[in-house]
């Protein structure tokens, strides 16, 4: 499919509706989610810092819309993005934007991250420094680069760890000034959650992906083992708050993230049921949970300071 064939079959929306298109507004829960629990796991250790929490909610903000951008560019520059894919709009495959425009919003947006991480830089120290450099390389390198994590089968392991260990244990060290164990471990059920996300798109794209040599999990162990894997990061997220209440971090409130369970349960039928465009409803389903779960252990965590 060529730019120009392709807008011919959609309706043109305006300027404004086409960047925002591009930026993907419903993944950016899976930015929020991580800064919401690091925040109060800060609470929880009474070293909440409300300045460092909005800087880090804000440079997450722009690093996932940073990543949207080159994702949508790079993906078609690939060519895996046809006029088979099954998932939503993209705004380079279809000719909305050209490739030269959303590469350039990629350069703009990741240069406003840098611009708001450097208080955090000063605020953080180096570590700070070289996580927001490795966040910006791979926003780019996941679908860019001679190597591709996306393209390589390493997806699922870099979106756990920016997603996971960096944004939530990162936020709430940006406000401690500690590295502790709670952090750390609180860190794991979402970036979990954020790879459920990722494993949805990569089950829906398997077929497209498998023929554009795109290498991802779901393409290498097939549809059966992949629906696995995405029980098993529910699982994963669904049993940590009962360990951290083992573990003496949450009291009885640990029950709250209980709230969740029925959206977990319904995800496991979707991803057992749905196929191909009607995973994009499942994709949507698991962002929601992930925000939901992210909103109730964060509370879970202030209530048991």
């Amino acid at each position: 499919m060529t730019p120009s064939t392709a807008t011919t079959t959609i309706d043109i929306p305006p300027t404004w509706r086409r960047w925002l298109l591009a930026a993907r507004p419903k993944t950016l829960p899976a930015a929020i989610a991580p800064v919401l629990v690091g925040t109060a796991i800060a609470i929880h250790e009474d070293g909440f810092h409300g300045l460092a929490a909005l800087m880090a909610l804000i440079t997450a903000l722009l690093l996932q819309i940073a990543a949207n951008f080159a994702n949508d560019a790079l993906d078609f520059s690939r060519g895996a993005d046809t006029s088979e894919r099954m998932g939503p709009l993209r705004v380079t495959a279809t000719g909305l934007l050209s490739h030269g425009a959303v590469m350039r919003a990629t350069v703009l947006t990741l240069a406003l991250s840098m611009a708001s991480g450097l208080w955090l830089v000063v605020r953080g120290g180096w570590p700070i420094l070289a996580l927001g450099i490795a966040a910006m390389v791979c926003a780019v390198a996941y679908t860019g680069g001679p190597f591709p994590l996306g393209y390589l089968g390493l997806g699922e392991v870099f979106v756990f760890i920016f997603f996971g260990p960096v944004a939530v244990a990162g936020t709430a060290y940006l406000q401690t000034l500690e590295l502790t164990p709670l952090a750390l471990a609180g860190s794991v059920p979402i970036g979990t959650l954020a790879v459920a996300i990722l494993v949805v798109n990569n089950l829906r794209d398997l077929p497209t992906d498998a023929r554009s040599g795109k290498r991802t999990v779901a393409v290498r162990i097939g549809p059966n083992l992949t629906k696995v894997e995405y029980g098993a990061m529910l699982a994963v997220a669904l049993a940590s708050p009962i360990a951290f209440w083992l573990a003496g971090w949450l009291d009885r409130w640990w029950i709250l993230t209980a709230g969740s369970w029925p959206l977990a349960w319904n995800l496991w039928r979707q991803i057992h049921h749905n196929h191909g465009r009607s995973l994009n409803a499942t994709l949507a389903a698991t962002a929601r949970m992930q925000l939901v779960y992210s909103v109730l252990l964060a509370i879970a965590l202030i209530l048991a300071r």
